[in-house]
């Protein structure tokens, strides 16, 4: 999508110029509540999305180049669910609906691709509000402060390189995805493997890992070439595998150690 949208250099004028607006540092692009029309993707600089959750404004995430935006008001004409604001001077590619149509028309992995960046942003945000929400509790008696809910250790399981050179810590709630940062989405995996992968024999979205009942298990993504292995064995797509201390899980060519702290 960065490609699509780029401006022209030198003599060249692209024919997305006249939709490209700036941004200062600090200036709100929309706010909560508002009607939109529009989304938009990052030429340059970075976009935070806030929302106001609970009297406090809370950042939801931060975009960078080739990250998307504002895509909701255009797919359902509602008002927008948080606010944008440039953390940066910004540039920016602005996308009204009758050219969001011809791009989804025009390209198929654009609108897949874009699914599977909306999948993992509502996720992020289900996360944030959780988190929130578990912060609250019932009013504690006079005098008394209230309880916090503490929240997840995330050290406790992890993928090591067998040299010690990368150290993956793994997710306890939801999934923990395994592949290579996609340029051209911008999607940058739980589990980046990129500088370990010369070969590229990891595929963007290869595995993801997830616990249940106390025991993590690992799936491998469908459309994988290269294979996932857990001690040299190969998995069926979409079928999990329970994985246990001290397994080398292999992602194409890549071997990691899965290991427990509680083990």
């Amino acid at each position: 999508m960065k490609a699509v949208f780029k401006a022209g250099t030198g003599g060249g004028r692209s024919p997305f110029e006249r939709y490209v607006a700036t941004h200062p540092m600090g200036e709100i692009i929309f706010s909560e509540g508002e009607i939109g029309t529009e989304m938009y993707i990052i030429q340059s600089g970075v976009v935070e999305l806030f929302k106001s959750i609970g009297g406090e404004a809370r950042v939801l995430s931060t975009l960078e180049k080739g990250d998307f935006f504002g895509e909701m008001s255009v797919l359902e004409d509602l008002p927008r669910t948080a606010s944008a604001r440039a953390k940066t001077d910004v540039e920016v590619v602005r996308i009204n609906g009758a050219m969001f149509d011809t791009m989804l028309k025009s390209n198929t992995e654009i609108a897949i691709r874009m699914m599977r960046k909306l999948s993992r942003r509502l996720r992020d945000v289900s996360a944030a509000l959780e988190e929130a929400l578990g912060q609250k509790t019932a009013a504690a008696p006079e005098g008394r402060p209230a309880m916090r809910k503490a929240g997840p250790k995330r050290d406790l399981y992890r993928l090591v390189s067998p040299e010690g050179g990368a150290e993956f810590f793994l997710n306890r709630e939801g999934d923990t995805l395994v592949g290579r940062a996609d340029p051209v989405t911008g999607i940058t995996p739980d589990v980046d493997l990129t500088n370990l992968d010369g070969q590229r024999s990891t595929s963007r979205r290869h595995a993801k890992l997830y616990q249940m009942g106390g025991v993590f298990y690992i799936m491998e993504e469908i459309g994988v070439m290269n294979g996932t292995f857990v001690n040299d064995k190969r998995l069926a797509t979409g079928a999990p595998a329970a994985v246990n201390h001290g397994d080398i899980l292999k992602f194409g060519l890549v071997p990691l150690t899965f290991y427990s702290a509680e083990s």
